[in-house]
């Protein structure tokens, strides 16, 4: 296997970085090196997420300016600092971002996800939109021959994965997602995983739906009789779209016994009216999950089981400096996932 090679003396790398709130520069930086219980990775796919331009305009925690955004990806490990010893140069890898504290009350229940000093590569530290990234030895995980581009999907696979363990789903549901973008078919292709075959999307998009149908899931277009009919009808069902009048929504199509998980990431300040009688009436759960929750292999895992079409999910592949133009303002005017592709 060719391998694009590192100088582990190289003093500068090209990264985009936020000098400051609401600023996206692609420049020259000093390149890191890799510390004590650390590895050093040359990226090889890092894709973006709604998460980056929350970051990016300090709407997702206090701000950690200036930084290298980035928290999905995954590269080839090219130097080795001290004190590790399950990691050699060559070995490809995905990154699990999260960095929890491991004490907290969170911590100690297993939910370092909630942690509350929860840090994470390329959100409170430097991360993927970069030739080289230091990571933390135990935040690496081995991909085998898996394509980079599918490992980079691992970390919106694990988050999709934390969301499906929070309704803990029946594999007989029927589930309702709304919004067929890459985190709802993540979500469909988890619940898969779990063995629930009854998943149908909801959209406005003709091309989502007709890519959801394409992942053997059933389609409706939103606003349609065939969706209203689904009303009071549905076990499970899921808002991926973060819009605020879709989530006020999914209580009106959950049946009685049945669970509302709210995935998308709506205002912090959004509102939705909810009767508390109602939710004990008719014996409803309201479930909410935030990011992943330290479960990279098995979201490795399912991107395997799902196969090479989850490629699909990824609709572009650019170098950085077009990575840079989407993050200030200038995205595609359709597609599905973004990532920036490195040379290899």
């Amino acid at each position: 296997m060719h391998r694009r090679t590192f100088t582990l003396r190289r003093s500068h790398m090209q990264a985009i970085t936020f000098p400051v709130a609401g600023e996206v520069r692609l420049t020259d930086i000093t390149a890191p090196d890799a510390g004590p219980g650390e590895a050093l990775i040359a990226v090889r796919a890092s894709g973006l997420c709604h998460t980056d331009f929350d970051v990016l305009h300090a709407r997702y925690g206090p701000g950690a300016f200036p930084l290298v955004p980035g928290h999905e990806y995954a590269g080839e490990v090219v130097a080795v600092g001290p004190d590790v010893g399950d990691l050699s140069v060559g070995d490809r890898v995905a990154v699990d971002p999260n960095l929890s504290c491991g004490t907290c009350r969170s911590c100690r229940r297993g939910l370092g996800n909630l942690c509350e000093r929860l840090g994470a590569y390329g959100v409170s530290t430097g991360g993927g939109f970069a030739e080289l990234s230091a990571v933390r030895a135990g935040n690496l995980m081995p991909i085998g021959d898996m394509p980079y581009e599918l490992a980079a999907l691992a970390e919106p696979m694990g988050c999709a994965l934390n969301g499906v363990s929070a309704v803990d789903p029946n594999p007989n549901d029927a589930v309702l997602i709304f919004g067929a973008g890459p985190m709802g078919l993540l979500i469909g292709l988890a619940l898969r995983a779990r063995k629930v075959t009854q998943v149908t999307f909801a959209d406005v998009s003709p091309d989502r739906l007709e890519l959801a149908e394409g992942f053997g899931f059933r389609a409706v277009a939103s606003g349609s009789a065939e969706l209203e009919s689904m009303r009071r009808e549905i076990d499970l069902t899921v808002d991926a779209t973060g819009k605020v009048e879709v989530a006020a929504t999914l209580i009106d199509y959950t049946a009685d016994g049945g669970s509302c998980l709210f995935f998308g990431v709506c205002p912090p300040a959004a509102r939705i009216d909810v009767a508390p009688f109602e939710i004990f009436r008719r014996q409803i759960r309201l479930a909410g999950a935030h990011s992943l929750n330290h479960n990279i292999a098995a979201a490795l895992g399912a991107i395997r089981a799902a196969g090479p079409d989850v490629a699909r999910l990824v609709s572009h592949r650019l170098p950085l400096e077009e990575v840079a133009e989407v993050l200030a303002g200038k995205a595609p005017a359709t597609g599905l996932k973004i990532q920036a592709a490195f040379d290899k």
